[in-house]
Formats: structure tokens, C-alpha cells, sequence
């Protein structure tokens, strides 16, 4: 794979905090086989958060990163100064809880994530970011599984695996990143289905689900949603493609 300038300036700039006489050599080699220049470089930005990739979890795309900034506008409309509680569902490298605990204050985020090793991570990236850990609680869960029956929640945010199975994308996704982050049955909603069908049990009266969703299993998700008892929208993404959908739990 060629490397590119803009490559060797991010190395520089954000591996070797600007050190124009680092070595490069290993960093090129990785990213001549294919490897992420995220992985080489081992962070990522994220709304003003340093995610580190250590663990290799999912590489947070900037069209989450995008659709994350309109739940934090709608959450400050919606609750203001007032004490939420939020789930980041299939949480990967916490990039979303994560930001959702900085940006509010009164705030209470659950992170949850089926790897061990990107349960640790998560761990890490609360630390490195000098986030409040009084306000956070991770744990290790297939979906909602080793949760407490009890456990309720305002919001629900959730980038789940969605695609297809035998889409085949670029190959340093399929070579390097975690296929049961991607890959999600024959259409791509297996875990989609799976976490509409639970999160009515997860969620307070009026709580939403905001749940990203690839663009062509979205309408699927919509409809299965509504048959959920939801109330749905598809909500479009930075480049005008539908993106993910906000499900609002119905009030009896």
C-alpha cells in the first residue's frame, strides 16, 4: 500500500509528538501491509477525546463521531443540567459513552462491550482522558445479557456489527479489524433485531435508543423498530446518506 505525506505528517505529528527525526521505518512497513494508520499511530481523535487503539477494537468512523455531536445538541436540550443516564451498547472503544460523560456533568454512563480486552481498553481511555469514574460502570456483555434486570436507562446509544455478511469491504478492514464488530448475519441485522427486541426493557418511559445502522439494512430497521412499539426516524449523516435511526420508547 503507498504511503502517502499526510501519512508520515500524522506519524509525526501525533505518534512522536513532532519530532521531525523520528524513525519511521517500522510505522511505513506496517502501513505498506495494510495496517490502519490509526493502529500505527495507536489513538484517534474523538470530540476532543484521545482514544487509544491498543486492544484493536473498531475504528471509530467520522460519521459516528458526527451523528454522536447531534445526540450531545439533543441531549443538552433535552436535559439541560439534569441528571440522565445513558447505555453506550456494543461500546467498542468507548468513544461514545466516553464523550457523553465529558460533555454533561450530571451525567451517569454505562459502557458495555462482549471483548474482555476492549473492556479493558475502555478502562484506559476513561483514565488517560482524566474522566470522572465515580460517573461511569463497565462491564463485560453479549448485548444485555450480564446486565441487571433492573438496570433502566434515558438513552441508549449503540453502533453495533450491521453489515451484510458477504459484503467484502477494503482489506485493511478485513485483514485488521475485528469482524464481530462488522459483520452481522446475511443482512446484517442480527443484532440490530436483537437489540430492539430488549431495549424496551431497558429503557425508562420516553427513552430513546439511537442505534447507527448501514444504508441499506436501515428501512429494515425502521420497521422492525416500529413493530417494536417505537416511535422511528431515519436520521441522515454528515453526506446526506441515512445513517442511523432514533427510536423513542412509547408511553403507556
Amino acid at each position: 500500500m503507498k504511503i502517502t505525506v499526510a501519512d508520515r505528517v500524522a506519524l509525526i505529528r501525533d505518534k512522536y509528538n513532532g519530532d521531525p527525526d523520528a524513525n519511521l521505518a517500522h510505522d511505513e512497513a506496517r502501513l505498506i501491509q495494510g495496517e490502519p494508520l490509526a493502529y500505527v499511530i495507536g489513538w484517534i481523535p474523538f470530540f476532543g477525546l484521545t482514544i487509544r487503539l491498543d486492544s484493536h477494537p473498531l475504528i471509530p468512523r467520522p460519521e459516528t463521531e458526527w451523528w454522536t455531536e447531534q445526540l450531545v445538541l439533543h441531549l443538552k436540550e433535552r436535559f439541560g443540567d439534569t441528571p440522565f443516564k445513558l447505555l453506550d451498547l456494543c461500546a467498542g472503544s468507548g468513544a461514545i459513552g466516553l464523550t457523553i460523560l465529558k460533555a454533561f456533568p450530571n451525567a451517569t454512563v454505562w459502557m458495555s462491550e462482549i471483548r474482555p480486552e476492549h473492556v479493558v481498553q475502555i478502562q484506559r481511555n476513561l483514565a488517560a482522558n482524566q474522566l470522572n469514574t465515580e460517573r461511569a460502570t463497565i462491564l463485560t456483555s453479549d448485548i444485555f445479557l450480564n446486565f441487571p434486570k433492573d438496570a433502566q436507562f434515558d438513552v441508549i446509544a449503540a453502533n453495533p456489527p450491521y453489515i451484510p455478511e458477504k459484503r467484502v469491504l477494503d482489506d485493511s478492514v478485513m485483514s485488521y479489524e475485528p469482524h464481530d464488530a462488522l459483520f452481522a448475519g446475511g443482512d446484517g441485522m442480527k443484532f440490530i433485531k436483537e437489540i430492539l427486541k430488549e431495549a424496551p426493557k431497558h429503557l425508562t418511559p420516553g427513552g430513546e435508543l439511537w442505534m447507527e445502522c448501514d444504508t441499506s439494512n436501515i428501512g429494515k430497521a425502521k420497521k422492525f423498530a416500529d413493530s417494536q412499539k417505537f416511535e422511528t426516524v431515519i436520521r441522515l449523516d454528515q453526506y446526506e446518506r441515512p445513517r442511523f435511526i432514533v427510536a423513542s420508547k412509547t408511553v403507556s
